[in-house]
C-alpha cells in the first residue's frame, strides 16, 4: 500500500537505517525513543513516593519553576535534578525508576524506535542511550530497547556507601553529550546519531549520519540546513 502523505512508515524507517549497516549508534532518549520528559515526570513522581526530603522537595519546585522560566540554564537544572536524591539508596533509586517508567512512560514508547534498536543490536551494532536525564530512568527505559546499563551515558552523581551524593559525574546535555561521546570514542567511530532538541545538535553533529526524531523548532531548522533525515514516529506504529 502507498503512503499518501509521503512520510515513511515506521517499518520503512527503521529498514532505511537498517540498510544503512551502522556499527555503532547512539540515541538520545526522552522525546527520541518515547514521547514526552520522563526526567521532569519523575522529578514529580519522586516527590509523592517519597524519594526526595521534603525540604529539598520544597525547594525543588521552585527551583524548577525558575528553569522553566529561563532563570536556570539547562545543564544545572539536569544536575540538580539528580542531587536532589541525595542520601537515597541507589538500589531504591533504581526500584523506583523501574515502577515509574512502567507506570508512566512504557505506554508512550515509540514502537518503531524500538524495534529499531533490538534490529541494531541483533546485527552486531553497538547501541548506546545518551541523556540528560538521571541514569535510573535512563536504565530502566534503555533496557527495553536492548540497550544494557554499561552503554548508558545519563546525568549522574557520585555514589558513596551505595547511596547518591550530592557531587555530580556528568550531565550529558548540548556540548557535554558530544564531550561524553568523545571519551567513550576518541576515533570518532559514531555511524549514526538520533535525537530531538537542539541540546542534542552537539551530540548529532559527530555522527557520519544524523537522524532528527519528532524535531522540535529549533533542531528541525538545522536538520534541514544540514540535510540530516527528519523523522517522525508514532506512538501506534
Amino acid at each position: 500500500m502507498s503512503n499518501p502523505s509521503n512520510k515513511p512508515s515506521g517499518a520503512q524507517f527503521v529498514q532505511s537505517v537498517l540498510d544503512l549497516q551502522p556499527r555503532l549508534a547512539v540515541f538520545d532518549c526522552d522525546g527520541t525513543l518515547w514521547a514526552g520528559d520522563a526526567g521532569e515526570a519523575f522529578f514529580y513522581w519522586a516527590m509523592e513516593h517519597g524519594l526526595m526530603a521534603k525540604d529539598v522537595a520544597a525547594w525543588a519546585v521552585y527551583r524548577y519553576r525558575d528553569y522553566k522560566l529561563g532563570k536556570v540554564d539547562e545543564e544545572t537544572m539536569c544536575g540538580e535534578m539528580v542531587t536532589i536524591h541525595a542520601g537515597f539508596k541507589v538500589a531504591e533509586l533504581d526500584r523506583g525508576a523501574e515502577e515509574f517508567f512502567r507506570e508512566k512512560i512504557a505506554q508512550h514508547i515509540f514502537p518503531a524506535m524500538q524495534e529499531l534498536t533490538l534490529q541494531l543490536a541483533q546485527r552486531g551494532c553497538e547501541v548506546w542511550a545518551v541523556s540528560s536525564t538521571n541514569e535510573w530512568v535512563v536504565r530502566a527505559g534503555a533496557r527495553r530497547f536492548g540497550i544494557p546499563p554499561e552503554r548508558v551515558l545519563a546525568a549522574c552523581a557520585a555514589i558513596e556507601d551505595g547511596r547518591c551524593s550530592s557531587r555530580l559525574v556528568r550531565v550529558p546535555t548540548d556540548e557535554g553529550k558530544a564531550v561524553a561521546l568523545r571519551e567513550r570514542f576518541p576515533d570518532g567511530a559514531i555511524d549514526a546519531a538520533f535525537g530531538n532538541t537542539v541540546h542534542d545538535v552537539a551530540m548529532l553533529s559527530l555522527a557520519r549520519r544524523a537522524f532528527a526524531i519528532s524535531p522540535d523548532a529549533g533542531l528541525e531548522c538545522i536538520a534541514r540546513e544540514r540535510g540530516w533525515r527528519v523523522y517522525e514516529p508514532r506512538r501506534d506504529g
